[in-house]
């Protein structure tokens, strides 16, 4: 008898054999038009878009001002967002009147101090020109990797990260300027409405680049700094936060520090105003690829806060190309081990240093599930070597003509190959990608609370209105569950095995609840927790970011067969048909799932029909002649 459940890893229906005590039930794929998985994945771009990563464009922008170089210097240090007009040109499309400035800390300075012009861009589509885009985008940000001789370390860790949370993507595009090949740079996508429009379905919310204000190379004798933006408490006048929150959007200075109270003083409210669990994943995802350059690294810097309209704030990922450690390795001349080493937990930190990671980090859930996310990048994604190897290959021979051929890189053509497997050393240390990741998964892989024994969730079937999770080792299971439109605030209900409120069997291993919600008529959207002393397991395992969906309203008119008796429709709104073409005659009845008889009739080679109208919607076991099927009542 054929029991159909659904794989997380590739979405699709998947068949096995199930047999209970009490009766073999037929649970047909039929579900499968009412229960999926949401994948985010479907938010980034298609193939052929300003992100494509299987071409290398080049790109060409033409000033009227031949001094636009001084220009833009003088602006970076004195007026940053002052912009000049350009000509862009992409794919032989030409866009007058683009806003150009200069971009970049570091990868700023660095260069402009050797006098080298290969320096960062940012473009403006729309500066002068309304509804003007390139490839649809509005903005273009271009990075000169200049701290990464492999020229892959942000695209591969955006890769990464886009697997678990919304990820500015990224590919490499040649730049041209007044005719001349500048060099090879990677384009990076914009954190702005449009970013926000397509990973939030809205863009109008409050959002805040958190990014001090000092700067690398600032030539004024008193430079502006700013506290690092760790989210600490500095008192309830906005301006003491300007210098290290860059506000991007209309108005939100009352918002973030009402995040930041919160956090400080009332943290028990803190998922009132904060996405927990998409913060957990990022610093999870921090953590495994070694991108110490962000909130729970080294530098605290290079994160992005948006509030959706839930009014939860979102952090975002940004400036991903410290990486695999990069250039980190050498800033205060650390040793390599050091820094393979970083503590997840944040034993190197002092308390109060990072108050979001205090909180989350000793709350007993909460660090169990940035745990669980921890060892789900690390299963997933970072111990494939083989697979992040190969595509830094493909990206690398792709690649490879424009750096050699780059007038101004800082590095050699043997350094960007040298530095995919090695860290190399020039009197600064730059971590190596594959070495990187290699001695951090040794490390992690070593860490006693990251390799304790956890719960696990072998199968999540839709029975009807009932959700079934095989779990084996738990000491609870929770059905989180929301009918949010903004894939939000996820609330637990418990999920039993002790053959009561529709569990078949007791402890049998599969934990059973009727959905919440039902009566509402809307999208469902849930996943599996189960818990043990130790550790947190969750299906699917990118929850919440992925997540089971079903919809109690999905209009389904399956024919169920056994043998050579027909029922339809199946799921019902009240009235089912049974149709047999046997001569021999047929002995029908139709159970609650409490054994309850509810109808009971023989047939002979005709058709019979039950009405369920005076019975609650819910699942019921029809019998004919020893074979037993669900039928759905909706």
């Amino acid at each position: 008898m054929n029991n159909s459940i659904f794989s997380k890893k590739n979405n699709q229906a998947i068949t096995l054999f199930k047999v209970n005590s009490l009766a073999i039930f037929l649970f047909f794929s039929l579900f499968s038009n009412a229960q999926n998985i949401y994948n985010p994945q479907s938010l980034y771009e298609s193939p052929g878009g300003l992100f494509e990563k299987d071409s290398l464009r080049d790109l060409y922008i033409e000033f009227l001002d031949g001094n636009y170089h001084n220009t833009l210097v003088q602006s970076f240090f004195n007026n940053p967002s002052y912009r000049i007009p350009a000509t862009v040109t992409l794919s032989g499309v030409a866009h007058d009147s683009v806003g150009v400035r200069y971009k970049g800390n570091s990868t700023f300075c660095l260069p402009n101090d050797d006098q080298n012009p290969k320096v960062p861009y940012n473009l403006d589509m729309n500066y002068w020109v309304s509804g003007q885009k390139l490839m649809e985008k509005k903005k273009v940000k271009l990075a000169n990797a200049w701290l990464d001789p492999t020229f892959a370390k942000e695209y591969m860790a955006s890769k990464i990260y886009k697997n678990y949370l919304p990820t500015p993507e990224v590919n490499l595009v040649k730049l041209h300027v007044q005719g001349n090949y500048l060099g090879l740079y990677v384009n990076t996508e914009s954190i702005n409405k449009q970013f926000c429009e397509k990973h939030f379905g809205e863009k109008n919310g409050v959002l805040f680049k958190c990014d001090p204000i000092d700067m690398f190379c600032d030539p004024s004798p008193n430079p502006a700094t700013g506290a690092p933006p760790n989210l600490g408490w500095l008192g309830t006048d906005s301006s003491l936060y300007y210098n290290s929150y860059n506000l991007k959007s209309d108005n939100g200075w009352a918002e973030i520090i009402n995040l930041i109270q919160t956090l400080n003083f009332n943290p028990s409210e803190l998922d009132s105003v904060l996405n927990i669990d998409r913060t957990l994943w990022a610093l999870a995802v921090n953590t495994a690829t070694l991108n110490l350059d962000t909130y729970n690294g080294y530098y605290i810097h290079n994160y992005y806060l948006y509030q959706t309209e839930d009014g939860l704030f979102q952090m975002i990922p940004w400036d991903l190309s410290e990486s695999f450690v990069g250039a980190i390795l050498g800033w205060d001349y650390w040793s390599p081990q050091q820094v393979y080493n970083y503590d997840p937990y944040g034993s190197q930190f002092t308390a109060g240093e990072r108050p979001l990671l205090d909180y989350l980090l000793n709350h007993p859930l909460y660090r169990k599930i940035y745990t669980a996310h921890l060892r789900t990048v690390l299963t997933e994604t970072m111990y494939d070597t083989t697979g992040i190897r190969n595509q830094i290959n493909q990206l690398q021979n792709l690649a490879v003509s424009a750096v050699q051929s780059d007038p101004n890189k800082l590095f050699g053509i043997p350094q960007f190959y040298e530095n995919v497997n090695n860290a190399i050393w020039t009197g600064w240390g730059f971590g190596g990608i594959m070495s990187s990741i290699n001695e951090r998964n040794s490390y992690l892989s070593s860490v006693s609370e990251i390799i304790q024994t956890t719960p696990y969730i072998s199968e999540v079937n839709m029975n009807g209105n009932f959700v079934e999770a095989t779990v084996s080792n738990p000491t609870q299971v929770e059905l989180m569950a929301t009918t949010s439109v903004y894939n939000s605030k996820f609330n637990s209900f418990s999920m039993h095995d002790d053959g009561l409120l529709g569990d078949a069997v007791a402890n049998d291993g599969i934990y059973t609840l009727e959905l919440p919600y039902l009566s509402n008529g809307e999208e469902i959207k849930f996943y599996i927790r189960a818990h043990n002393n130790n550790a947190v397991f969750v299906s699917p395992q990118r929850a919440e970011y992925e997540f089971y969906t079903f919809h109690p309203n999905a209009d389904l008119t399956t024919v169920q067969e056994i043998n050579s008796i027909k029922v339809y429709p199946n799921p019902s709104s009240s009235t089912f048909h049974v149709l047999s073409e046997s001569s021999s005659e047929i002995d029908v009845q139709v159970f609650s799932l409490y054994g309850q008889l509810i109808f009971k009739e023989k047939i002979n080679a005709n058709k019979a029909s039950f009405d369920l109208s005076n019975h609650p919607d819910g699942v019921y076991i029809l019998k004919a002649n020893g074979e037993s099927l669900k039928i759905i009542k909706k």
